[in-house]
């Protein structure tokens, strides 16, 4: 990669970084997208042998006025400092049911906290810990890009026929889109009740980001084959389709997909039960169609943490999800041999941005007075965004 001196000495070339470029050097914030690049003010050093009594002091002094979420995947020496643990959307339900904390510090990443955000009162604060906790898969579907999809489905013939379904794991913008256009929100969780729903309403479904989701609800849960999917690609004309294709679909599936549970492969299941015979495959249904389809047990976070409590000791199991959260299940129960499903370890890297140093630096500024890295969603789109959520909500 050529530097940035040569490229100044040579003007002739008229180089000139995009906007894109500049966002990950971090000299260019996007706000309509979960990549946060800025994090103001001096964090503690991570060798600071006091960061734990300085995040404990400083949580002490807030008292009731915050309110400290930690998502399933956090590393240990965040969640330990969290009032309430669990998915994104039950961290949200949990913070609307604190309305006297002004203060909601969200130990996640950055679509999670638009959702706390949605959900809680006007008084209360939602504060990321570093704006840099964004998440991949809802980083491939923008807001600009569901447009022109929906006019694609317009040109074709069929947008009168679908009812947008969009995962949790997506930003604002999406869920108001979706809320826009009569649709509704789900969770790995409930997926399927909430496609059934969409297909009471409508002939198809556009189902946003997560293309595994999506299949393996379709295919797994509801009987549909593999040919009622397609795959729109926001990066191509058309989304890659054609007008057939589009009207002979049931799932109009985006293209995108959870970076941690794709690199899950068939291999892996093979390969682990090789290793350990008699063991039990449990993934997550973020996972790849042939994953899931070569596992024992499918399921959320959730159902992954419950099923293993369930498990009868001495029992094998290879867990396909996040590695924090596998540690930690593993930890939990040593009477049950419990292992990561890939041998190459992965963490979520976004989510992993949420450290100790900076949990103490957003505490200790909240102490002092100072409100940090707010997460304030518009008034339109939260209008929009929670209508969809209330649609969830009001599910069968």
């Amino acid at each position: 990669m050529r530097d940035v001196t040569t490229a100044q000495a040579r003007p002739e070339l008229d180089v000139q970084p995009t906007p894109l470029a500049l966002l990950l050097l971090g000299r260019e914030a996007d706000p309509r997208s979960e990549r946060g690049v800025e994090c103001p003010g001096d964090l503690p050093s991570p060798s600071d042998p006091d960061l734990v009594e300085r995040a404990r002091a400083a949580k002490e002094k807030l008292g009731d006025k915050v309110f400290v979420l930690g998502h399933h995947y956090q590393r240990d020496e965040v969640i330990q400092f969290a009032d309430v643990t669990g998915d994104s959307f039950k961290l949200a339900k949990d913070a609307a049911a604190r309305p006297e904390a002004e203060y909601i510090v969200f130990c996640g990443v950055h679509f999670m906290a638009e959702s706390a955000d949605i959900l809680t009162s006007d008084d209360q604060k939602v504060v990321l810990p570093d704006l840099a906790a964004g998440c991949s898969m809802a980083d491939m579907a923008t807001a600009e890009q569901v447009a022109e999809c929906w006019d694609v489905l317009s040109e074709a013939g069929v947008a009168e026929q679908v009812v947008p379904v969009s995962y949790m794991n997506s930003s604002a913008d999406i869920k108001a889109f979706t809320g826009k256009h009569g649709g509704t929100i789900c969770t790995s969780s409930n997926a399927k009740r909430a496609l059934d729903w969409a297909f009471e309403q409508g002939e198809k479904v556009l189902f946003l980001p997560d293309q595994h989701l999506g299949r393996n609800t379709a295919v797994r849960e509801m009987g549909m084959s593999l040919d009622d999917c397609v795959l729109y690609n926001p990066h191509k004309p058309n989304g890659g389709l054609s007008v057939e294709q589009l009207r002979d679909a049931k799932m109009i599936l985006w293209r995108g997909h959870c970076s941690v549970h794709g690199r899950f492969s068939l291999d892996s299941v093979n390969d682990v039960r090789e290793r350990i015979p008699g063991v039990n495959v449990l993934v997550h249904p973020e996972c790849k169609h042939e994953v899931v389809a070569a596992a024992d047990y499918v399921g959320s976070t959730e159902y992954i943490i419950k099923t293993l409590e369930a498990a009868p000791a001495g029992s094998k199991w290879a867990i396909g999800t996040e590695l924090n959260l596998v540690r930690r299940v593993a930890n939990a129960h040593p009477d049950k041999e419990i292992v990561f499903l890939d041998k190459t370890v992965c963490f979520c890297s976004t989510m992993n941005r949420i450290d100790l140093p900076h949990l103490v630096w957003a505490l200790e500024s909240l102490a002092e007075g100072n409100l940090v890295n707010r997460i304030q969603v518009d008034k339109e789109t939260e209008s929009f965004a929670k209508l969809a959520l209330e649609r969830m909500l009001a599910l069968p």
